[in-house]
């Protein structure tokens, strides 16, 4: 059980990871994990687009109920992510992160 739970808090941290796999090998891995490029796209502010690749370690889930979706319409290098309350510099400070879910302040 420690070794699945272990599996499963390292593909959290590598689809969650800011990295840029090369494209060959990202399209393969697709099929298998949920890569860094996949998972991004649920965390665009385009409707369409948070309410895909759910999926966190397998990407079958969403391929086999449709929420699969395999790029950004506006590409990866200009899509917006994140929430917009919280895009203002201040909300970026740790502090203001850390607090965020109990506060009612929010811009």
């Amino acid at each position: 059980m420690l070794a699945f739970e272990i599996l499963l808090n390292a593909t959290a941290m590598f689809n969650h990871a800011n990295l840029r796999l090369p494209a060959g090998l990202d399209r393969v891995l697709r099929w298998f994990v949920v890569t860094p490029d996949m998972h991004r796209v649920h965390h665009s502010i385009v409707r369409q687009e948070t309410n895909s690749n759910f999926g966190f370690n397998m990407p079958w889930w969403d391929r086999l109920f449709g929420t699969y979706r395999a790029q950004p319409a506006a590409g990866h290098e200009a899509m917006t992510i994140g929430i917009d309350q919280f895009r203002a510099p201040r909300e970026q400070r740790l502090d203001r992160m850390l607090t965020q879910p109990f506060r009612d302040d929010a811009p």
